[in-house]
Order: structure tokens, then C-alpha cells, then sequence
């Protein structure tokens, strides 16, 4: 029935991988201040030595991950493809496990757009897309594109702006 759909190809910006980066980055880095605490206190206050090697490896394992999130930044963002038309809204992401999702016009209950402190930064939005049971979100786009996007997906799936 939809075998003439072809694959998205839409990308999102390449400053996409920078928030992605910087986004870990503070996540991480959080993480690694609370265990330095912790490491801090518990040599302070001779905390049992047990305490001290599992909060070393708890530390390595969260730089290892911070590590890990700055590589997978560069392939999330080479695989992440998306496409919209009168019909569906294409979304293609994965690295090791591949999604293609297809959601059509006729599902979709509300669309927009959201942009926090990173995205501001380098003038980037997220669309996200509900249906009657799950959320879908496009992220890192150019703002302009970004809301241009989100009017044709309302246009298309009819969504009427609601007065307050």
C-alpha cells in the first residue's frame, strides 16, 4: 500500500552535535562534582576504604560515558533523517538499532516548537510532535526552519490554533 514512500532526507543542523556535546557535558560533569564530593568527604571523615574504590569506579564509569556521549553525538547525528508530506511525517534515527518511524497526518493532535538554553544559543529549536499516544521530536533545527516546519505539519494535519 505505501511502497512508493522513499526514505527521509532531511537532516537536522550540524551544530546539532555541539549541543548534543555540550548538553553531556554538563550532565556528566555534574556527575563527576558529586562523586568528587563524595570522594572528598569520604577521605575527610575515613569512610571504609570499600566506599572510596566504588566511588573511583563510579567516577571512571561516568567519564567513560561522557567519552562514549561525545562520540555518539557525531554518528546520532549522521543517522537522524526526516521527511514530512500531505500524508506522513518520516523520522529515521538510530545507530545500532535503527527506527523509521511513519506517522500520519490524520494521527497527529498538537505540534511545536521548544528551544532551551543550548538550542537558544546557537539558534536551534526541537519540534515535537503528539499523537493521541506518543510524542515524536525532531531536534536541533534552525529556528527558522523549525517553525516553518511546524506550520506546514499543522497545516497539514489540520490543527487549529486554540484562544486562551
Amino acid at each position: 500500500m505505501y511502497s512508493d514512500i522513499n526514505e527521509p532526507r532531511q537532516t537536522l543542523s550540524k551544530d546539532a552535535i555541539k549541543v548534543w556535546i555540550i548538553r553531556e557535558t554538563l550532565e556528566a560533569g555534574a556527575g563527576v562534582v558529586v562523586l568528587a564530593v563524595l570522594l572528598y568527604l569520604g577521605h575527610h571523615f575515613s569512610w571504609p576504604a570499600w566506599i572510596g574504590w566504588i566511588l573511583y569506579g563510579l567516577l571512571v564509569l561516568d567519564i567513560g560515558g561522557m567519552i562514549w556521549s561525545w562520540i555518539s553525538s557525531y554518528f546520532r547525528y549522521k543517522n537522524w533523517r526526516y521527511d514530512v508530506n500531505e500524508e506522513f511525517l518520516q523520522m529515521k534515527l538510530g545507530v545500532l538499532n535503527e527506527k523509521h518511524s511513519l506517522v500520519p497526518m490524520t494521527k497527529i493532535q498538537s505540534v511545536a516548537t521548544e528551544q532551551g538554553p543550548i538550542l537558544k544559543k546557537y539558534r536551534l529549536c526541537s519540534v515535537t510532535v503528539d499523537t493521541m499516544g506518543t510524542s515524536h521530536t525532531i531536534p536541533a533545527l534552525p529556528k527558522e526552519e523549525a517553525i516553518a516546519l511546524r506550520n506546514r505539519i499543522a497545516r497539514y494535519a489540520k490543527i487549529r490554533e486554540v484562544e486562551s
